[in-house]
């Protein structure tokens, strides 16, 4: 299985220091989620950018961690048919604000963006559920989430 991660930093905004680990950690992520020749993109950005596209495409006008756009647009490129799944952005600020808030590292709240991004794109949705500090989850995404990111723990992407 092959996938392709395409990653950028919103205009304006200075690369993240951990951007160069991201792309390891999703190939890993999707290969355990049996993606096969997708293509996902990940933008970075702040808080302010990340607002713009809720209120634009949800219409939340306020800061969220991430948000996923799925696309399926399906193309050839040197006889591989290649399908590119969505895009993903995350609030960076929002990172930091996260793992304050369920106690845990950057690393690992990075991680469960990334993951909850990559459910959303297979299709996946979790209602009106979200994760909450110190409750388990219920429904399907979540629970898979929690799973994927426990079999994922060694992984560093924030040093």
């Amino acid at each position: 299985m092959e996938n392709k991660i395409l990653i950028s930093v919103q205009e304006e905004m200075k690369a993240p220091a951990f951007i160069d680990n991201v792309e390891d950690f999703v190939l890993k992520a999707m290969d355990k989620l049996k993606f096969c020749n997708e293509e996902v993109s990940i933008l970075f950005c702040n808080n302010e950018y990340i607002r713009e596209l809720n209120n634009s495409y949800r219409q939340i006008d306020s800061a969220t961690d991430v948000l996923s756009f799925e696309n399926d647009y399906v193309y050839e490129e040197d006889g591989v048919e290649w399908t590119a799944v969505g895009d993903i952005a995350i609030s960076v600020e929002m990172i930091g604000e996260n793992a304050e808030y369920f106690k845990t590292t950057p690393n690992a709240e990075l991680k469960r963006l990334l993951v909850h991004g990559l459910l959303h794109l297979n299709g996946m949705d979790h209602g009106e559920e979200h994760i909450e500090s110190g409750v388990e989850p219920e429904c399907e995404m979540l629970v898979l989430q929690e799973k994927l990111l426990k079999e994922l723990d060694s992984e560093i992407v924030i040093k």
